[in-house]
């Protein structure tokens, strides 16, 4: 490989890719709504001049998409499926006008497509998909992006679970309310976190884009934990000795204060990596021990 284009690479999970890639000399063309010295601008829904590097890459990844981590009010809930939707919608057709296109195309999914399990766990095979507003986004975001079909092109739906990595995401607020105190469980503590190193999610993506898979992939660590379990250990490895729990009224008014959603820490997402365990995908991190022992 000798370029790479991430759109909506200058968040987290972007930013984390950038770095990897860039460690082994291969060029990251980033496409952002920023105009920045070190990124492409688009408007994610356009053609524009950025569609002009498709024609040169090797790989296509969207990462693009309105955070969830806000109170899901009617236009918080546009912006989150438009952005979603209008961003892979153009990436297709950008796709199928390119000449000499690149010939991997990864798109951003969610393993909260699946649906509240705390008994059965989802492989991509057997996993039971939800049927309310978060899974309804991520059942319509894989439809856009395998409407298109293009010739020599793989594509591949990547369903992941909570990235946990000390630059972004949801782990350095957990680290931080767990080091006050709050690290207990959270409602009744028996939903189950699906999580994924941010080394691993990196190491997940380049095996992804040389790995014989298409279709959804379930992006995630292959031993997800009960959050009560979870809580526990976190605040073992911090080295703090009280946690209180959080039942789920308290957490309603805290969400309600913050400007999220209760769903983000309630929901049970219980998703093994089924095709990546079979494909001969190893993890550095299999397990949340390993992970926490490195992060904290």
């Amino acid at each position: 490989m000798k370029k790479i284009i991430i759109a909506g690479g200058t968040g987290f999970l972007g930013n984390a890719l950038k770095a990897y890639f860039q460690n082994q000399n291969i060029q990251i063309i980033s496409l952002s709504r920023k105009r920045t010295p070190d990124t492409t601008y688009w408007n994610g829904s356009e053609l524009g001049e950025w569609t002009k590097h498709l024609e040169d890459s090797d790989v296509l990844i969207n990462l693009a998409g309105k955070s969830v981590d806000c109170r899901y009010n009617d236009t918080n809930r546009k912006a989150i499926h438009d952005s979603r939707i209008y961003s892979t919608r153009v990436l297709n057709l950008a796709m199928q006008q390119a000449i000499s296109k690149p010939k991997v195309f990864l798109n951003a999914s969610t393993a909260t497509i699946y649906a509240h399990s705390e008994t059965q766990i989802n492989t991509e095979e057997n996993g039971t998909l939800g049927d309310d507003f978060s899974t309804g986004i991520a059942k319509a975001w894989e439809k856009e992006f395998f409407s298109v079909q293009l010739d020599g092109v793989r594509k591949v739906a990547m369903r992941t679970s909570i990235v946990l990595g000390n630059d972004g995401g949801a782990f350095p607020m957990l680290k931080k309310t767990t080091k006050l105190g709050m690290g207990g469980k959270q409602g009744r503590g028996n939903q189950f976190i699906s999580w994924i190193h941010v080394q691993d999610f990196c190491r997940a993506v380049d095996f992804l884009i040389h790995a014989d898979l298409e279709g959804a992939v379930n992006v995630t660590a292959p031993n997800p934990m009960q959050n009560e379990n979870f809580m526990k250990l976190l605040s073992q490895q911090l080295n703090v000795p009280f946690r209180i729990d959080q039942p789920k009224w308290l957490l309603e008014i805290g969400a309600i204060f913050i400007g999220t959603e209760t769903e983000l820490l309630l929901k049970s997402r219980y998703v093994y990596p089924q095709h990546l365990m079979n494909s001969g995908f190893t993890f550095k991190y299999d397990t949340v021990e390993s992970c926490l022992s490195d992060l904290v």
